[in-house]
């Protein structure tokens, strides 16, 4: 059986050395790999390292096999093309349609999805011309994944550095998969904010209060809605698993902190997810100072947390959607669901997804199932992986803004 090909395109960025790890990370997920590299790009990374590890020759120069027009018939044959990086001037020049080399060429003759990961120093990424070369690929369909924050060129920092390799492989994956299944990128303009993960609260320097949420559900949901061509910012408390390509990461650990930034980002949000385990109640007035063991038992005075999803949707405007979670231990699914929809009228949710919990059940596993709850449907969906829960949820979403 034939596999699936990924052109990777790779422009002349220092982060090209991290084109050789993904041809390995798109290789283990059964991709055949086919690198088209511009002139810049092999003065940073040699062409055997790229063939050795695709094992194809680079493509590099139109004019290597005019007879083949290899533009042309490769853009054909590919399942999705993802271009890591993509410098400031290539993303300049795809904008206004050059075809200046075999890479450009490629892209202005496919048809298959294509994915772009940008990678740049921080002020060419904040760069007006930038920021409306971007804004205008993604009107015309390109998947963009945003930029990491990190270690750059030299001595600094910030945003513009190229995800992890197996992030973007795992994205191009759910952008193959769903060409795959003739599914749409039904998400494209959208800006999405959810929120992932546990909160804890202190009770001293080292204890805290918390809760075993991983925040698997939650970068599930954030994976799922990049490859369907959203904007996603993911909110985490305490992540146990990594931010994946794309979303724009904000640490906010305790409850307080998850409240400030849900909160700031929320007016700018087309759909807001409210995924993250937060806890009911804190320690007012934690100590300053290790609580020693000492005293066969102690006190603590803890004070209710506000309800962040009933805050956020007091502000909740025409069209904007919101969805809750709600975690509980029933004795039936007839139980989850009336439970579910006494949780959608009290939040003024548009959807609310019920999950059973209890001992190796929902939280901080592999598997998860759940029924969603709207006000005029219900759908009820079986143990299944996250990510594919994720893509029910969206699924269900997409749905009710078509209707909107």
């Amino acid at each position: 059986m034939t596999k699936p090909l990924i052109v990777l395109g790779v422009t002349g960025g220092i982060a090209a050395y991290k084109s050789a790890e993904l041809i390995r990370r798109l290789k283990e997920q059964d991709f055949e790999v086919q690198v088209i590299a511009t002139a810049a790009a092999l003065k940073f990374v040699g062409d055997s390292t790229f063939s050795a590890l695709s094992g194809n020759p680079v493509i590099s120069d139109l004019w290597d096999k005019p007879h083949d027009v290899e533009h042309v018939n490769i853009a054909k044959k590919a399942s999705a093309i993802i271009v890591a990086p993509a410098t400031a001037d290539f993303l300049a020049h795809l904008v206004y349609g050059f075809a200046n080399d075999a890479l450009l060429a490629t892209l202005l003759v496919a048809k298959c999805p294509v994915v772009l990961a940008p990678a740049m120093h921080t002020e060419m990424w904040e760069n007006p011309a930038t920021k409306e070369n971007i804004a205008t690929l993604r009107r015309r369909g390109y998947l963009i994944i945003d930029p990491a924050t990190g270690a750059l060129t030299g001595p600094d920092s910030g945003v513009g550095r190229l995800p992890d390799p197996s992030e973007i492989a795992d994205v191009v994956k759910q952008v193959v998969n769903r060409k795959s299944n003739n599914l749409p990128k039904d998400l494209v303009g959208l800006n999405v904010l959810i929120s992932a993960g546990g909160t804890r609260e202190k009770i001293d320097p080292v204890r805290f209060i918390g809760n075993g949420s991983s925040g698997k559900q939650g970068r599930a949901l954030a994976q799922s809605a990049i490859a369907r061509g959203a904007k996603v910012t993911l909110v985490g408390a305490n992540l146990n698993v990594n931010v994946p390509a794309g979303a724009e990461f904000v640490s906010a650990d305790n409850a307080n902190l998850m409240k400030e930034e849900m909160i700031l980002r929320a007016p700018n949000a087309d759909v807001v997810i409210m995924n993250a385990a937060v806890a009911d109640y804190y320690v007012e007035n934690p100590q300053t100072n290790k609580i020693k063991k000492g005293q066969d038992k102690i006190n603590i005075s803890l004070t209710k947390t506000i309800d962040i999803l009933s805050e956020l949707t007091k502000n909740k405007r025409v069209n904007q959607y919101f969805v809750g979670f709600a975690a509980e231990t029933v004795k039936n699914q007839t139980e989850l669901i009336e439970l579910s929809r006494l949780k959608l009228a009290s939040k003024n949710c548009d959807l609310i997804v019920g999950n059973p919990v209890g001992h190796d059940l929902g939280i901080g596993q592999d598997l998860n199932s759940a029924v969603l709850v709207s006000k005029n449907l219900t759908e009820i969906v079986p143990e299944v992986d996250k990510l594919t829960l994720a893509d029910a949820i969206w699924d269900f979403v997409a749905k009710d803004l078509a209707k909107v």
